[in-house]
């Protein structure tokens, strides 16, 4: 379920090694647990530390815009060892090949051909077997769809035709989270050569109530002039579909964030995520008689002045 470095950090992957730096130190003050109590932040520290340490550096990251998530399992020397492939050697310890599997998409737009790369190591054809290379498309969710999970037919197009897959999404699934199709990927090259597999990289859709954060969802709620004054308890949809109860504070102004805790994504481990509830105060679009008469003499009471410093 790892996320793309380049998202972890939101920079292109033509981002020189400033920019990079620029936007680690912003995320790292962002959600270093010392300053972010949010219960998600250490995670997301440890992901952008995680992200930083492979992109400033500029041999692991060639090695990641090239081979993706598996490049921790390429030896540091495979250029070299290539090399010596190419030139009637193994090139690998024992001459059986690395027991890796890489990416045909997802990381600088190229694909890795396995054969080109790796075809002299292991001898020629048909004297190895060569697994297929993983693949990778995209997996488009409402808030609701990935707030609930469960099974999906999905359709892809590909060389061969349309293929479709029955695709078990976990509930709470997290914008960016890829989901594995065992054995779905390209096809292996020899004789019973195993295949790649398939990720369905998740995108969730815009939502025209629900922001999501992580597990973390947001929403605007909107209370009239005296719930906010006088305080009230008012309902809040979830992304669940049923309606939770939160309280407004008396002397509660737009703006105002009031967390639900729990009401979020679903969690792996029974740990969900909270709902914001954001206030924004609306008035009647027109008043009635009786409304303008009370508030014309709150008007004339009330010494409030919200441009008061």
């Amino acid at each position: 379920m790892a996320r793309d470095f380049y998202e972890v950090l939101g920079v292109p992957r033509t981002a020189d090694r400033d920019e990079i730096q620029r936007a680690y130190r912003a995320l790292a003050r962002r959600y270093h647990p010392d300053v972010n109590k949010d219960p998600q932040a250490e995670d997301r520290f440890k992901e952008v530390n995680e992200a930083f340490s492979v992109l400033s550096d500029p041999e692991q990251r060639a090695r990641y815009d090239r081979f993706g998530e598996d490049f921790r399992q390429i030896p540091e020397d495979w250029e070299e060892r290539v090399a010596a492939g190419a030139g009637g050697g193994s090139g690998w310890p024992g001459g059986g090949g690395p027991r890796v599997r890489y990416s045909t998409s997802g990381f600088g737009g190229e694909g890795v051909d396995v054969e080109d790369l790796f075809g002299s190591l292991f001898g020629g054809a048909g004297r190895t077997r060569v697994p297929g290379a993983d693949q990778e498309a995209e997996l488009p969710l409402t808030v609701e769809e990935a707030y609930r999970g469960g099974r999906r037919t999905v359709t892809l197009a590909g060389p061969g035709g349309q293929r479709r897959y029955q695709v078990d999404v976990p509930p709470g699934t997290t914008d960016g989270q890829r989901i594995r199709l065992a054995g779905e990927g390209g096809r292996g090259s020899g004789e019973d050569a195993p295949a790649g597999d398939l990720y369905l990289r998740v995108r969730i859709q815009p939502h025209p109530e629900f922001r999501l954060e992580g597990r973390n969802v947001h929403v605007k709620l909107p209370v009239t002039p005296w719930e906010a004054a006088l305080g009230a308890t008012v309902p809040v949809r979830t992304p669940s579909g049923a309606t939770a109860k939160v309280t407004v504070p008396a002397g509660s102004s737009s703006g105002r964030r009031l967390r639900l805790r729990g009401e979020g994504m679903p969690g792996p481990r029974g740990v969900n995520g909270d709902l914001y509830a954001e206030l924004r105060i609306m008035v009647p679009p027109r008043l009635t008689d009786r409304e303008r008469e009370l508030m014309e003499e709150l008007a004339a009471v009330s010494s409030f002045d919200p441009r008061r410093t």
